[in-house]
């Protein structure tokens, strides 16, 4: 074998030899079967609104959804979310009747239905607000993927943290992604009526 061609056997041999491991090892793994799928956002939930209507994920499909996590005691993210929200409810105009505007709150020991029905008061009333009691709101919490804590506060009192963004599922009860306000509401509206 001539000195020139050595290198490029050596060469060839060392590409043949991490393909062939490469392939072992993706068989090895399961294929494409046991490639990680992206985690799914949403799912079943039985909730009561301010109403005290019974609401499942069901009541939402056929429209896109908003839907932001929250709750009635919170000082400052929760109103401005809401207010925004309410904003680009009004920017849409009559299109507003064909979303779903949902408030669910993390704070099931306070966040009654009553609690909420004063609470949202001050908002566009196309808002709606779901609360229930602490293992369906759990469930929620936990199939929506939200963060959300107890934090004692020093007079005995408790204050919430949580995931703060508003979700826009689709006409079918999908997640889409995370729902931008920070635009003008005319700028969103018009956004939002690309999934109506």
């Amino acid at each position: 074998m001539s000195s020139t061609a050595r290198p490029l056997v050596i060469a060839t041999a060392f590409a043949s030899s991490l393909v062939v491991g490469l392939l072992v090892l993706f068989w090895a793994m399961g294929g494409v079967s046991k490639v990680t799928q992206p985690a799914s956002i949403g799912g079943p939930f039985q909730l009561t609104d301010q109403n005290g209507k019974t609401v499942t994920q069901a009541n939402l499909k056929g429209k896109p959804t908003l839907i932001f996590f929250g709750y009635t005691h919170c000082p400052d993210v929760c109103p401005t979310s809401l207010f925004e929200m309410s904003e680009v409810l009004r920017a849409m105009g009559r299109d507003a009747d064909k979303v779903n505007a949902i408030f669910i709150s993390v704070d099931p020991e306070r966040d009654t239905p009553a609690v909420m029905k004063d609470y949202l008061s001050s908002f566009d009333p196309h808002l709606e607000g779901l609360s229930g009691d602490p293992a369906e709101t759990a469930k929620v919490i936990t199939s929506y993927r939200v963060y959300a804590k107890k934090v004692p506060t020093k007079d005995g009192d408790y204050t919430m943290d949580h995931t703060a963004l508003i979700y826009l599922m689709d006409r079918d009860g999908r997640f889409v992604s995370p729902f931008n306000l920070k635009r003008t509401p005319e700028e969103a509206a018009a956004d939002l009526k690309k999934y109506l």
